[in-house]
């Protein structure tokens, strides 16, 4: 039993201890999810994101570690971000069909969520990096960090809140739309992947697949919208 410390020391320090504590995490997610019954508040990504947490904090692992370790993971946010081209490629035709409303909503949609993080924010006095860090939150990942990093905000907490974003929207998107009597799962679709990036696509695909489909194209507009809006909103609010 004397030796277990010295045993976790070692362990903590490999690579693949972290990137398997981060898939058996996610499957622990994944297993709890399909045990609620699909449950949206039973979100895979955020039971992970508990999980881990708790192993951090009761080991004492500082967060710079788990990351070396678990960095393939974020790697692999790149790939999958050039792969948003394949929904909006097969639902090409359906985009022609729709694309005037849809650009409408993305421009709102990014819009918004900038300007509403930022005052909402800066009116409970929030500032500094901690401020622009909140800019890029509706995007995906991958963009979300390129931009923090571009406007001077602390990606690690852009990240965070990136993801913080897209469970709330996962478990609240279903529930809202039935409030607000949408049907068109097209147009839901495209809402949550505006608002809630890859989380949300993937609840969206377990609802309906022309929803998730449209979610994966709303999702991929607004990266690309969001950094080149983004900075130009920064740069406008806060240039004086």
């Amino acid at each position: 039993m004397t030796d277990l410390p010295a045993i976790w020391s070692y362990l903590s320090r490999e690579p693949l201890l972290w990137l398997t504590a981060t898939l058996i995490a996610y499957v622990a997610g994944d297993a709890a999810f399909r045990k609620s019954g699909r449950n949206p508040v039973v979100n895979p990504v955020l039971v992970a994101m508990i999980l881990l947490s708790l192993v951090l904090w009761s080991t004492g692992t500082p967060y710079t570690t788990y990351f070396e370790g678990a960095q393939f993971v974020h790697f692999m946010l790149g790939p999958a971000t050039v792969a948003l081209a394949l929904p909006l490629w097969s639902n090409l035709s359906h985009v022609k069909a729709t694309l005037i409303p849809m650009l409408g909503a993305l421009v709102a949609g990014s819009v918004v969520a900038i300007l509403s993080a930022l005052w909402i924010a800066q009116a409970l006095g929030v500032e500094g990096p901690a401020l622009l860090s909140l800019a890029p939150k509706s995007t995906t990942a991958p963009v979300a960090i390129g931009i923090s990093e571009q406007l001077g905000g602390l990606p690690t907490l852009t990240a965070a809140l990136v993801i913080l974003t897209g469970i709330i929207g996962a478990v609240l998107v279903t529930p809202l739309m039935n409030l607000m009597r949408i049907r068109d799962w097209r147009a839901r679709g495209f809402a949550v992947g505006v608002a809630a990036h890859g989380i949300g696509t993937a609840r969206a695909f377990q609802v309906n697949e022309t929803a998730g489909a449209f979610a994966g194209i709303g999702m991929g507009l607004n990266a690309l919208l969001t950094a080149i809006l983004a900075p130009w909103i920064v740069a406008m609010l806060f240039s004086g």
